[in-house]
């Protein structure tokens, strides 16, 4: 490519985004506050864990997405923990709301970074672009039917922000601002998290993995061992499909409507704790609706005591669901991770027969 024809689409690559951003925040006002005053309503203080969780850890995380298509849980309320992955399985159970609770601040802040994204963004194609920091594609109406292969391959090929330093700094004026709309109480430190989590996702592009600074007897394998972000987003379940929400432009578009409502709320909580989980079970049940999906991760490994084990399994039993509600969890076993999709009643009949 010439230098002249390279500035000239580097330009157009820029004038794309920032007409993005336009459009992104006249779509998207300033919040009324019902947002940030659920996300304050039903979180309890910030814990420790120690493990960044910008992306996940789990390879098979998109194993049981055939099970969770052919089961009736459409609709209803979704539960989960952790980074995107969650937007994979909202994707499936469409669910007409969504709660993200995580023992760790961050990862309310992160998820707030998301959401703008998602503000920001028309398509898949420009969420992905605008989280790594590449120039969007020429062509954003035919990349809607693109392959997520497709995508991948165009981030990969594509250099972060060539035109500079200045670009970045812009989309990150950008981004704080749409952040700032959503009426969520940040500090400067939050600012900075936010801004950090964001700058390693355009440092690092589709290799970025996950990272845990923990004692080498709390890590389940070797870093080596973990996917990348490419391999998360390409991966492909049994049945050969790949489920990602970036896999289909269809079920992006759900995810950014649901985001778009105020309808993915991410809350500080244990859910063993005394406050969020119940909080939020009793907003599920104020909104007349079931629990559809719990994606709990492993985080029932990280329970260790026999108490903290009986006080989520009281939260859960609290949960309004019914006989279709389902758990997802991921195993850790000899260097890999398996997901399992169970009733919620059936993990609650294992409890009692445990007597917990």
């Amino acid at each position: 490519m010439g230098s002249a024809h390279r500035r000239s689409f580097l330009m157009a690559c820029g004038l794309s985004l920032v007409a993005v951003g336009a459009r992104g925040l006249a779509r998207e006002p300033p919040a009324s506050g019902a947002f940030a005053g659920d996300v304050a309503r039903l979180s309890e203080p910030s814990g420790a864990f120690d493990a960044d969780n910008l992306i996940s850890n789990e390879r098979s995380y998109l194993e049981v997405a055939p099970a969770l298509a052919g089961r009736p849980i459409e609709g209803g309320a979704y539960i989960g923990v952790g980074p995107d992955q969650n937007f994979s399985y909202i994707a499936r159970v469409r669910p007409r709301a969504a709660y993200i609770i995580d023992i760790r601040r961050d990862n309310l802040l992160l998820h707030l970074l998301f959401k703008a994204l998602f503000a920001e963004a028309r398509t898949r194609a420009e969420y992905l672009c605008l989280l790594t920091g590449r120039p969007v594609p020429y062509g954003t109406e035919r990349w809607r039917a693109a392959g997520v292969d497709q995508l991948v391959a165009h981030v990969d090929q594509s250099t972060p922000w060539p035109d500079g330093p200045d670009a970045v700094d812009a989309l990150r004026r950008r981004l704080d601002h749409t952040i700032a709309g959503f009426g969520v109480p940040l500090s400067r430190a939050d600012l900075d998290t936010i801004a950090r989590m964001h700058h390693t996702f355009i440092a690092e592009g589709l290799d970025l993995v996950f990272s845990s600074r923990g004692p080498a007897e709390r890590r389940y394998f070797p870093a080596s061992g973990y996917p990348t972000l490419r391999e998360l987003l390409t991966t492909r379940a049994v049945d050969g499909r790949q489920w990602s929400y970036l896999a289909s432009e269809d079920d992006f578009q759900f995810v950014k409507a649901l985001q778009a409502r105020d309808a993915v709320i991410p809350v500080v909580g244990d859910v063993s704790g005394t406050h969020a989980l119940v909080a939020i079970g009793a907003a599920i049940a104020a909104r007349g609706e079931r629990v559809s999906a719990f994606y709990i991760s492993n985080v029932e490994a990280y329970l260790e005591s026999d108490s903290a084990v009986s006080r989520f399994i009281d939260n859960l039993s609290r949960l309004p669901r019914d006989e279709a509600s389902v758990m997802i969890r991921s195993v850790f076993n000899g260097g890999s991770s398996t997901s399992l999709v169970e009733a919620i009643d059936q993990t609650l009949a294992k409890a009692s027969r445990r007597g917990r």
